[in-house]
C-alpha cells in the first residue's frame, strides 16, 4: 500500500499530512522520530481531496477560526491505542486532561503509563489533540512535536496557557 502525502508550513513547523486513500492517516512533525508512526511508502499527492481538506481545516485552526475538525480518520494501531486516541477526540477545544483522567475514561485506571505511551504514538497529532494531555501536576510533558509546539497549541486554544487567539501569518 502506498500512502499519499503533502507538506504544510505551519506555526509549529512543517507538517507532513498523510492519507490512506480518502482518510487521513497521519500528521508527522518536521523533526519526528523515525518509526514513531509506522507507515509504508509515500508519494506526493497535492490533489488528494482529504489532504486538501486537512490543509484547509488546519489553516483555519491556526488562524483561530476553527475549533473542531471534520475529517475521515484512519487510525492504525493496537486496540488499546485506538481507545486512547478515541478518548483524545473527546477533549474539548481549550481544555486539558491528565494521563490518569484518560486512563479512567477508557476504563483502565491503572494504565496511566500505557496511556502516555499510546499518546506518544498518536499518528494524527493536532486533529486527535494529544497536546491537550498534560501531567497530573499541570505541567507540560513529552510531545512528538516538542514542548514548545505543545505550549503554542495550548496558547492558541486559549485554555491552559494564556496567549493570543491568532498566530502571525495564519
Amino acid at each position: 500500500m502506498t500512502y499519499s502525502c503533502i507538506t504544510l508550513a505551519s506555526p509549529v513547523g512543517e507538517l507532513k499530512l498523510v492519507a490512506n486513500g480518502l482518510r487521513l492517516a497521519a500528521i508527522l512533525w518536521e523533526n519526528d522520530k523515525p518509526g514513531r508512526v509506522r507507515l509504508g511508502p509515500m508519494s506526493e499527492a497535492p490533489d488528494n481531496p482529504i489532504l486538501i481538506r486537512t490543509c484547509e481545516q488546519l489553516r483555519e485552526y491556526f488562524a483561530g477560526t476553527r475549533q473542531r475538525f471534520d475529517l475521515e480518520l484512519d487510525f492504525a494501531g493496537t486496540q488499546f491505542q485506538k481507545k486512547v486516541w478515541a478518548a483524545l477526540l473527546t477533549i474539548p477545544f481549550g481544555e486539558t486532561r491528565s494521563y490518569s483522567q484518560i486512563a479512567e475514561q477508557i476504563g483502565n485506571p491503572s494504565a496511566v503509563r500505557a496511556v502516555g505511551a499510546a499518546n506518544g504514538k498518536n499518528p494524527i497529532s493536532i486533529i486527535a489533540p494529544c497536546h491537550r494531555v498534560i501531567g497530573a501536576s499541570g505541567k507540560l510533558t513529552g510531545f512528538a512535536g516538542g514542548l514548545e509546539a505543545k505550549e503554542l497549541l495550548l496558547t492558541l486554544e486559549g485554555g491552559h496557557w494564556p496567549g493570543t487567539a491568532r498566530l502571525p501569518g495564519f
